[in-house]
């Protein structure tokens, strides 16, 4: 369950503070995770979540001015984009980020060209059979939910520990998003540790083992997914459901 930080833990942030020019959007963030651990990090639009998932994969904006970032006891705080991802440090971006121009194939082969240890086409193409399908189709020309299956392939063809999904179920179908979180579990099951923004809280709940909660930068609640959907006043008060 997510806690308080230590740097005995698989995976903590603590006294994160981020921020785009002079205005703070991620103020003291501190929790903890477990190896294998699904956390789901909600809150209202603006509350910082996505800007909490850039400060842990190190990007350029927004700048960390201050905290401590652990994955098994290395630091993370003192790396650049580039050396974080080395580490183990693998982020979705809602935006997915595909390369124009190049086949779904080709996509995965650039996740490995700094010569990754990270799952096999073989056992990606497994986990999302369309990629497979669709190995010699331009990534871009894919639907959005193979997309998403492309990026999240691509994350795990590096070398990874810790898999940060910005919003994987938007403007998924359904069944689509279904077939996503079937995988996520069998990712989980292979014991990555991963940390869900997802706007449909809700979904993400239900997959996860525990929630963090922001409110204006903030950590508002740390605790189980369950105690978050047994909770009507908690999911008013900072998710309007």
């Amino acid at each position: 369950m997510a806690a308080s930080p230590s740097n005995d833990a698989y995976f903590s942030v603590e006294g994160l503070k981020a921020y785009y020019g002079d205005s703070y959007i991620v103020q003291d963030v501190s929790f903890s995770v477990n190896e294998g651990e699904i956390v789901a990090l909600l809150g209202r639009n603006g509350a910082g979540k996505t800007s909490t998932l850039r400060a842990i994969a190190r990007a350029a904006n927004p700048e960390l001015r201050s905290g401590n970032i652990w994955l098994q006891g290395e630091s993370i705080h003192d790396k650049q984009d580039f050396e974080a991802a080395l580490a183990g440090i693998q982020l979705v971006p809602e935006d997915r980020r595909i390369i124009p121009g190049l086949t779904v194939e080709e996509n995965l082969d650039i996740a490995c060209i700094a010569g990754s240890s990270g799952w096999s086409y073989e056992r990606i193409y497994e986990l999302f059979p369309r990629l497979k399908e669709r190995r010699k189709q331009e990534g871009t020309t894919l639907s959005g939910g193979e997309q998403q299956m492309l990026a999240i392939g691509r994350a795990l063809a590096r070398d990874i520990k810790l898999l940060l999904l910005d919003e994987p179920y938007e403007g998924l179908a359904p069944v689509v998003r279904h077939d996503i979180e079937k995988a996520l579990i069998e990712v989980k099951n292979t014991g990555i540790t991963t940390i869900l923004v997802e706007q449909n809280a809700v979904a993400a709940l239900k997959l996860s083992d525990s929630a963090l909660i922001l409110d204006t930068g903030e950590i508002v609640f740390s605790g189980t997914a369950a105690e978050v959907l047994d909770n009507d006043q908690l999911r008013h008060d900072y998710l309007a459901i």
